[in-house]
């Protein structure tokens, strides 16, 4: 896949934060050979985090995003700083730029909640053009065992150096295996069963089963792709059976009904709450929705914004199932977007999309936000797939993942 046509979601995330003025911009430029944002001698002249696709290899394709001053001024400059912080949830590896003269309050209040999340962190003492000796910051960076490089912006000098920590420090559960890797073999047949309904994009495919398509031919398989009302006949004219079906939740019942018990089946979702997420966990999630009673309350969260169809899958279809099947007094809110509540505690379950279109380590901040307060997350997949009766089988290919639910 190009370096454009990766989507974002699957390149490593690098944050850069530091207080107003410190060069973040200016460091873009350099890294990427691009003017790429705005650089001025006036303080804040970033306002809001701005994102940028880049390539640095051996790592391959990445986001760089470039950040308010941590130091932002006022009630807007607030606001700011708030938004700022949150990037902290996407954040693979982050770099924190300073100048000789040191690490600040602001720094080290970004250094503690990057030690909180585990993210890697690297100090750029920017512009030794100008500051000069940097030997008392050195000492005491040294002193905390932090990783630094003294860097100048404008004229380029240690940037091939910067982008050579980047790769040595990038977390490497970053380079995570294929979506099907190990669950297929060269040669085998998989079915993607894809309902055409309101819901999905005129002429075009959504992302997940797109990947899926080219994760199959990595992996030197093939695939067939099908309505659900045709894929009876598919398999019926198949000589040998496929290795395993894989199905738009929405449709698991009546696919379920239709693919013979001795062939795999599980959902495009399913995979992605295994590749975006752990799935561990969230087979844990499931056990909280049987427990469900009178007037509790669910978040039911999307990681993307979109225009709702009178039979959205978040907002209308699966709360009419959670009602049908569980309980019928369950109260639902709702959140889209990158507004993932801080505060969960008044819920008694989080249900989340499958979460194609936010990085994995979003994802994984998501998860670790509720399980630290106690409440139970789940996905789509997971979700329908249990109230439909059949996560067992959705789930007899994730041997660590049935195993808990068997339990």
């Amino acid at each position: 896949m190009s370096l454009h046509k990766t989507p974002s979601s699957n390149r490593l995330h690098i944050a850069i934060f530091g207080k107003r003025n410190m060069g973040k911009s200016s460091l873009i430029n350099a890294v990427t050979g691009q003017n790429l944002a705005i650089v001025s001698e006036f303080a804040g002249t970033t306002t809001d985090p701005v994102y940028k696709a880049m390539e640095i290899l051996p790592i391959g394709p990445v986001t760089l995003i470039d950040t308010a001053g941590i130091d932002d001024e006022g009630r807007l400059g607030k606001l700011r700083v708030e938004k700022t912080l949150t990037i902290i949830r996407k954040t693979d590896i982050a770099l924190i730029i300073i100048d000789s003269d040191g690490l600040s309050d602001f720094d080290n209040s970004v250094i503690e909640l990057l030690n909180k999340s585990k993210i890697p962190f690297i100090i750029v003492i920017n512009k030794i053009d100008l500051s000069g000796n940097a030997e008392k910051t050195i000492l005491d960076l040294k002193s905390k065992n932090y990783h630094y490089l003294e860097v100048s912006a404008k004229n380029k000098t240690n940037i091939d150096k910067l982008k050579e920590m980047i790769i040595k420090y990038s977390p490497k559960e970053f380079e995570q295996p294929g979506i099907l890797t190990d669950l297929i073999q060269p040669g085998d047949h998989i079915v993607l069963v894809i309902p055409i309904d309101t819901g999905m994009p005129k002429g075009r495919l959504i992302l997940p089963q797109v990947q899926v398509m080219r994760d199959i031919l990595d992996n030197n398989a093939v695939f067939t792709a099908c309505k659900v009302e045709e894929l009876d006949n598919v398999l019926k004219n198949f000589v040998k059976k496929p290795k395993l079906v894989i199905t738009d939740s929405q449709a698991f019942e009546e696919v379920s009904a239709i693919v013979p018990e001795d062939i795999d089946l599980t959902s495009f979702s399913i995979l992605f709450a295994r590749y975006k997420g752990d799935l561990p966990k969230l087979i844990e999630g499931v056990k909280a929705l049987k427990n469900l009673k009178d007037n509790d309350k669910v978040l039911i969260a999307e990681a993307c914004t979109h225009h709702q169809q009178c039979d959205d899958i978040g907002t209308v279809k699966i709360p009419r199932w959670i009602k049908q099947h569980i309980n019928e007094n369950i109260h639902f809110d709702f959140c889209n977007g990158r507004d993932y509540p801080a505060n969960l505690k008044e819920y008694k379950a989080v249900i989340h999309c499958g979460g194609c279109m936010i990085n994995r380590k979003e994802m994984l901040t998501r998860i670790d936000i509720s399980y630290e307060q106690g409440v139970p997350i789940v996905n789509y997949g997971l979700t329908i797939a249990f109230v439909n009766g059949i996560l067992d089988r959705a789930v007899k290919s994730f041997k660590d993942a049935f195993d808990i639910w068997i339990r």
